[in-house]
């Protein structure tokens, strides 16, 4: 009985229902001792100083509010804690700021005993413990925001464009006239590339591969000085140095006629059906028409050094003309009233600082033309002939010589020469840059773009006329090819 006894007073001991005798005082009597003695203070001494000595405050510092909302169903949670994660949460939060000694043998001990009484290392507990498994999503629920982010866009998986930066093929050029001021270049709709070598013109068949010698100047101090395409391909129109424009029967080899009407060489060179245009040296434009004997028809006076843009736009409606003076005019179509002098251009710009020879219409908006400076200026503005604004302006930092649009991805291409001799392909109407066409020596004169849009010729003060691929409807086909061919496996020949 005696044992039973022994028994009984251990578990009253434990069950801590008497109070202890040795135990330190309670906190609310420490709290209510201490606001008994703030509430009356000791003669001699002011409020302030007994409320500044007081071990503990009444109320935690930074909270003025109560912790718990005073009113039933309150929207403030509190999660459940058990004793021993306060109390280490309450420990962590004082010993947050001391200095901890890496060295010091006793933190091993410290670790040792936290995870043999608490079951886990104090430095890894946490305040706040949340506990159990989340609830499932009902059947058919969808994340709008995880589908908002992590669903792949169309943009991500559209497939990349390659641009080789090698050309397709070269062809030598030699004796070609390195002067800024000439159109020495064009490509037909035929696929048939016309090249002026000095007093000869060639032709190049892109889809057999053969070249043909189609003229030769009679004297050897004459020379070519642009050439250009009738829109069916089978006419070429050739002007010269000796003051000339000759129309030549390409299938047939023969010369139809030699056209005289101009004091100076014949710089450039633009078909508008049967209407035949050039421009000279003297800064005057004339219109011919092919089908009658008084070929010349109209004179357009306007500018005043040599003429050495021209280009009808792809409706016939608009011929936009640049020069060496710096300006760029815009003339209306023969259709839409007479023209005789300077007061008849429908827009006369003079934005750019040097000569204006690269100039390219639109062929999906035929209201823009785009306009490209010389060396002093280096700008490519795009133009809206409706309006008569300037759309934008981008320096280019190169001589810009040529410019050409290439529908097939709504892209300006551009030719340069001094300082960086080479080709740019810009978005369009952005004008943000797309690639850079690097392999030619010396500045690039001239651009045409083949029939079907893929390929942009480029002929240059190097000799040498190269073809570049760069604009395929489907270049992904062709990627892999492309990417085993080197620079030496480039096709290689010469133009005559």
């Amino acid at each position: 009985m005696a044992q039973f006894g022994f028994e009984n007073d251990i578990q009253g001991i434990l069950k801590l229902d008497m109070p202890i005798t040795n135990a330190p005082m309670a906190r609310w009597q420490r709290k209510a001792s201490t606001s008994t003695s703030s509430a009356l203070p000791s003669p001699g001494k002011s409020v302030n100083l007994s409320l500044t000595t007081s071990k503990t405050p009444s109320k935690t510092p930074g909270k003025n509010k109560k912790c718990t909302p005073s009113k039933v169903g309150g929207d403030r949670f509190i999660p459940i804690r058990n004793g021993q994660q306060l109390d280490v949460a309450s420990f962590l939060l004082t010993k947050e700021n001391e200095p901890l000694d890496p060295n010091n043998p006793a933190l091993e001990n410290q670790k040792a005993w936290s995870v043999s009484l608490n079951g886990y290392a104090v430095e890894e507990a946490k305040i706040l413990h949340l506990g159990g498994k989340p609830l499932n999503a009902p059947e058919g629920y969808q994340n709008n925001l995880k589908v908002l982010y992590s669903q792949v866009t169309p943009s991500s998986v559209k497939k990349t464009r390659y641009i080789s930066s090698v050309p397709d093929r070269i062809l030598d050029a030699p004796e070609l006239r390195n002067d800024f001021y000439l159109n020495l270049l064009d490509w037909s709709s035929r696929n048939v590339l016309a090249v002026a070598l000095h007093d000869n013109v060639y032709l190049w068949d892109s889809t057999r591969g053969e070249i043909t010698l189609l003229m030769k100047m009679e004297r050897e101090e004459d020379y070519i000085t642009s050439v250009s395409w009738t829109k069916e391909g089978n006419y070429l129109a050739i002007g010269t140095s000796d003051f000339k424009v000759q129309l030549w029967d390409v299938e047939n080899q023969k010369r139809l006629r030699s056209m005289t009407s101009h004091t100076a060489r014949v710089g450039s060179l633009s078909w508008n059906d049967h209407i035949l245009s050039s421009a000279s040296r003297s800064g005057h434009i004339h219109h011919h028409d092919v089908r009658v004997a008084n070929h010349h028809i109209y004179t357009l006076e306007g500018h005043t050094q040599e003429v050495c843009g021209l280009e009808w736009s792809p409706d016939g409606r608009y011929l936009a003309s640049g020069g060496n003076d710096n300006m760029v005019y815009v003339w209306p179509g023969l259709g839409e009233g007479s023209i005789g002098n300077e007061s008849q251009s429908l827009h006369c710009w003079s934005e750019h600082q040097g000569a204006v020879k690269a100039l390219a219409w639109c062929p999906w908006q035929p209201n823009i033309l785009a306009s490209g400076g010389g060396t002093s200026d280096r700008h490519i503005r795009v133009w809206n002939v409706n309006s008569g604004s300037c759309i934008s302006a981008l320096d280019t930092q190169s001589q810009i010589s040529s410019l050409v649009f290439a529908p097939n991805y709504k892209e300006l291409v551009s030719g340069h020469g001094y300082a960086h001799n080479n080709v740019v392909i810009w978005k369009y109407p952005s004008l943000t840059k797309v690639a850079e066409l690097a392999g030619h020596e010396d500045r690039v004169l001239n651009l045409a773009l083949s029939p079907d849009g893929s390929t942009v010729a480029t002929v240059a003060g190097d000799e040498t006329v190269r073809l570049w691929k760069s604009f395929e409807l489907d270049p992904i086909k062709k990627k892999a090819t492309r990417m085993m061919k080197s620079t030496s496996s480039v096709i290689h020949q010469t133009i005559r």
